[in-house]
């Protein structure tokens, strides 16, 4: 198995818990909390395809590096 190098970040701020990204995402990347937030459960299976990124109606993702970031999934900007 090939290492990514990219996960989604969730904002939680701006998050509204709809789940949308979590059932996009084809690799199963992302999975709700207890809390009902997304977050990046296995980031290292994420190939960047961006669907989250680009169906989020909330602007709440982005894709950021695995080298760059120790957050993991979610982070309170």
């Amino acid at each position: 198995m090939i290492k990514q190098d990219y996960f989604p970040l969730i904002n939680q701020k701006l998050c509204k818990k709809c789940g949308l990204c979590a059932k996009l995402c084809p690799r199963k990347v992302l999975e709700s909390g207890a809390d009902g937030l997304p977050f990046a459960a296995h980031p290292e299976k994420c190939t960047a395809c961006e669907l989250c990124v680009s169906h989020c109606p909330d602007f709440a993702i982005e894709l950021k590096s695995l080298q760059d970031n120790e957050h993991h999934g979610c982070i309170d900007k």
